[in-house]
């Protein structure tokens, strides 16, 4: 392992944790003292993590969580985009993106969602294959609040998942659901109480 790659694997270990146990991958996003924004360097770690466990022949399945109880992720770090000029924005989402490498990846992967779970955080959840939520969990694309529109696919898979008139429901008014009104709409799979949420997405993922 070169020096470059070497300082990468650390930074893919510091921000996105990962475990495989019994042919099941658990991608954990740590940055629970910022809600698990994703930043810059959030997204190039998940992407390399993905493709390492995607080579992996140990893994059949993945999980994508969030570390801590209070966020699956909470979107994009707006912080980053204060600097940026529209040109450059646009540029940061060319090319493969961290919701592009998730819908690719070749194994099932389950997000166990676990708290807020909003604009590119719910874009995440969306691209991942099937979603289990705690009841804890919210939901919404308030990209609308910021004068942007969902910029990673909530455009497509929403609607995809729930219906045009839900998906615009959700994108024009910025709103956040529970995860029962997730549930009833079709936005994820299955609720559970938060201390089952890992357990449950773990029994599937051996299912599968």
């Amino acid at each position: 392992m070169s020096q470059e790659e070497g300082v990468l694997r650390m930074a893919v270990d510091q921000l996105v944790f990962s475990e495989v146990a019994d042919g099941v991958a658990t991608l954990t996003i740590n940055r629970p003292d910022k809600l698990n924004a994703l930043n810059t360097a959030v997204r190039l770690a998940f992407i390399a993590a993905l493709g390492r466990l995607e080579e992996d022949p140990d893994v059949r399945v993945g999980i994508v969580t969030g570390g801590g109880t209070k966020a699956f992720a909470a979107g994009s770090d707006i912080a980053e985009f204060e600097h940026r000029t529209a040109v450059e924005q646009f540029t940061a989402f060319r090319g493969e993106t961290i919701y592009s490498a998730t819908a690719a990846f070749r194994k099932p992967l389950i997000a166990a969602i676990n708290g807020f779970c909003l604009g590119g955080g719910c874009e995440l959840a969306l691209a991942c294959d099937v979603r289990i939520a705690a009841t804890t969990a919210r939901f919404g694309q308030p990209e609308v609040n910021l004068g942007l529109i969902p910029g990673g696919g909530g455009t497509q898979r929403l609607a995809r998942l729930v219906g045009v008139g839900q998906a615009f429901k959700l994108i024009y008014s910025g709103d956040m659901i529970s995860a029962e009104e997730a549930l009833r709409i079709g936005l994820v799979e299955e609720v559970v109480p938060p201390d089952e949420l890992m357990p449950r997405a773990r029994a599937l993922a051996a299912a599968i």
